[in-house]
C-alpha cells in the first residue's frame, strides 16, 4: 500500500494527517473509489467530476485539476509494488483548522490518495452469486444528508454492514424511510422482471454510482431495457434475477436477500449478459 497525502507518498506507517483536520474532527470530506484495469485508472474523469460535484455540496475547495489529480495518481502507482490490479481512494477533508464549524478557518484542502492491490472477485462468487442480508437500519433521510455527497461521514453504511458481518455476509440492502429499496451499503442494487432489468430512482435516496450509470449505457449496447422503478421489499418475491454493481466489484448476480430466494436461486440470463457485455466494454475502453 502507498498513501499520497498533499503531494508527499509514504508506507501506511508513516502516512499522517494532523488531528485538528476536520474530517478527523467533523467528518467533513469526500472521497472516490477508482479501479484500475492493465494498472491504468478507469473511468477517473466520471469519479472526479462526482468528487468535485459532492465537495461542492459541502462548500469544500479542490484544490486541483483533474490533470494534477491524474498526475498524483500516477506517481503514486508508480511508488507501488504491487503486480496486481489496483484499488485507489481519493479523499479530500476540509483540512485543519480551530475546534469549529467555521470552513474559513480552515485555509487548506487535505488530498490524501490511498493505492493498494484491488479485492478481486472470485469466479466462484462471479459464477454461483451472493446472499445479502436485508439491514434493519434505513437509509439517512435526504433532508439530513444528501446522498449524492460521497462523503467520508459512512457511520451509517457502517453499522448496516456490521449486521451483514455478523451474519457472514458481504453486503446488506437498505431502505429509506418510506419503505422503499434504495440501495446496498457499499453498492447499487437491480432487479430483473421478465427480461427488464429495474432499479431504484435516484428520488429514493441514493448515491449514483458510477457504475450503476454505466450499466445504463451496456443495456443499450447490449438490447436489455432497462429502468428506474421504485419498489418495496414485497417486490423481491416477483424479481427472477438481482444483481449490485461498484467500481471495485462490477456486477455480482445476487440470489438471496435477507429471508427472499431470487428466482430459482440460481444467477440468471439477463444478468450474465450485462456481465459479458460490460467485460467487453472494459476491454474497448482501456
Amino acid at each position: 500500500m502507498k498513501i499520497n497525502v498533499n503531494g508527499l507518498i509514504s508506507d501506511s506507517k508513516d502516512a499522517v494527517v494532523s488531528v485538528l483536520d476536520h474530517g478527523f474532527l467533523f467528518g467533513e470530506g469526500v472521497y472516490e473509489t477508482v479501479r484500475t484495469y492493465k494498472r491504468k485508472p478507469f473511468l477517473l474523469g466520471r469519479h472526479l467530476l462526482r468528487l468535485r460535484n459532492s465537495a461542492y455540496m459541502i462548500n469544500l475547495l479542490v484544490p486541483l485539476s483533474d490533470e494534477q489529480f491524474s498526475h498524483r495518481i500516477s506517481e503514486t502507482i508508480s511508488q507501488s509494488q504491487a503486480i496486481e490490479e489496483l484499488s485507489i481512494r481519493i479523499i479530500l477533508t476540509r483540512g485543519p483548522g480551530e475546534l469549529s464549524y467555521d470552513p474559513t478557518r480552515c485555509p487548506d484542502t487535505s488530498v490524501v490518495i490511498i493505492v493498494q492491490p484491488l479485492r478481486e472477485i472470485s469466479s466462484k462468487t462471479l459464477n454461483s452469486g451472493i446472499e445479502i442480508a436485508f439491514s434493519t437500519f434505513i437509509r439517512n433521510h435526504p433532508m439530513a444528508i444528501n446522498p449524492l455527497i460521497k462523503s467520508n461521514n459512512l457511520l451509517n453504511n457502517a453499522l448496516a454492514m456490521q449486521e451483514a458481518l455478523k451474519q457472514g455476509l458481504s453486503e446488506t440492502l437498505m431502505r429509506n424511510y418510506k419503505e422503499q429499496l434504495v440501495e446496498c451499503a457499499q453498492s447499487n442494487f437491480f432487479i430483473v422482471r421478465n427480461g427488464e432489468v429495474i432499479t431504484p430512482p435516484i428520488s429514493a435516496g441514493l448515491l449514483e454510482g458510477v457504475t450503476r450509470n454505466l450499466i445504463f449505457e451496456i443495456g443499450v449496447l447490449a438490447g436489455v431495457p432497462i429502468r428506474e422503478e421504485v419498489f418495496f421489499e414485497a417486490d423481491l418475491d416477483s424479481a427472477q434475477e438481482a444483481f449490485l454493481t461498484s467500481t471495485t466489484r462490477e456486477i455480482i448476480p445476487v440470489t438471496r436477500v435477507g429471508k427472499h430466494t431470487i428466482g430459482n436461486g440460481n444467477p440468471g440470463p439477463t444478468t450474465r449478459t450485462l456481465m459479458d457485455n460490460f467485460s467487453r466494454l472494459v476491454s474497448e475502453l482501456i
